[in-house]
Parts: structure tokens; sequence; C-alpha cells
């Protein structure tokens, strides 16, 4: 990141500057979600398992060389102040990946907990209900099979409204298999 830093007595703090963030659309390191007990209100035992695929870790570290050597080109000197020093001190891959490894946060878009699909560990089905649960579906990224190459907002909002449709055509169904006439009685 680059920022222009302007002290105010004891604090410092960010004056005009821009940053950069790299971000791995697809990664490939997968974590799990567990039940923690029997107890339907204990948490759940969550283990993102960030960075565990090599080429998660590599692909960081070129996209920063990247993302570091377009922030120095000459049209953007003039709004040039310091690099951070949190990672000015990042220099070859080794140090490069340990500041990767200690500063990598989520963007918080967590999907296929809950996949959608055919196989033996999909979880809903093309209409998202739940295996084995009547009654209940699922109805947010978690039902993604795998992520998509963007931010989940839009997908999600979709994923809305597709369901709200689903369960408003069920409903009407159920209404009509109700109110069916009976077959007239021969006389």
């Amino acid at each position: 990141m680059i920022g222009k830093l302007v002290d105010h007595g004891r604090k410092t703090v960010f004056g005009h500057g821009y940053s950069c963030h790299v971000c791995l659309l697809r990664p490939k390191s997968r974590g799990t979600l567990q039940l923690h007990s029997p107890d339907p209100l204990a948490a759940p035992r969550i283990d993102p398992n960030f960075l565990a695929d090599a080429d998660d870790v590599r692909r960081l570290v070129r996209g920063f060389k990247v993302m570091r050597h377009i922030l120095e080109q000459p049209a953007l000197a003039g709004f040039r102040g310091r690099e951070l020093a949190t990672s000015a001190g990042a220099r070859d891959d080794a140090a490069i990946e340990a500041f990767v490894r200690n500063h990598a946060d989520t963007i918080y878009h967590p999907v296929g907990t809950c996949r959608m699909g055919n196989g033996p560990m999909d979880v809903v089905d093309a209409q998202l209900r739940v295996r084995g649960i009547e009654g209940l579906r699922v109805v947010d990224a978690s039902i993604m099979p795998s992520i998509v190459g963007g931010n989940t907002n839009a997908p999600v909002i979709m994923i809305g409204e597709k369901a709200a449709e689903m369960i408003r055509q069920s409903a009407q169904a159920q209404r009509e298999a109700v109110h069916v006439p009976a077959e007239p009685v021969p006389a």
C-alpha cells in the first residue's frame, strides 16, 4: 500500500494516498464447516484453511509483485508517497509470501457449504430444498458449487429472487391440489 503519512502530535494518520488490493477470485484452498456438538445452539467449528494450497500462495505473491510494479509507474509518481512500512520490506518472494501470510484477509464471500447439485455430497437440489429435511430450503451463497469470479452480491440477490418464485409456485400448486374438485359421482 502506498500512502502519505501525516504526523498529528501523538498520532500518525494517513493523508492523501492510494492503495491496491490483490484478490484471488478463485482460491483453490478449501475450508471446512462442522458441527461442534449436538447442541443446535452451539457455534459451529469453522476452519477457513486459508492459503493451504501452494498455488494460492504463488498467485498472491505474483499478484503482489504485479501490483507493486503498477503502482511504481511514472504516471503515478506525482501522487505517490512512500510505501507503508508493513509491506515495504517485502522484496523477495520469501518476504512477500511472509507478508501475504501475515496480512491476507478474506473478502467474506464464502460459498459451497450447502452446495446445490445432484451428487451424494450435494446438500440442496435444484429447487434449493435440503435433501432429507422436508420444508427446509437454503437460499444464500452457500448453495453455489463454486465461487463466481467477482462479488457474490448480485448472484445471491438472483438466488433469492429465484427461490421466492419457486416457493410461490410450490405454494400455488399446493393450494390448487387442495381445491381440486372431486370427480362427479355417477347417478
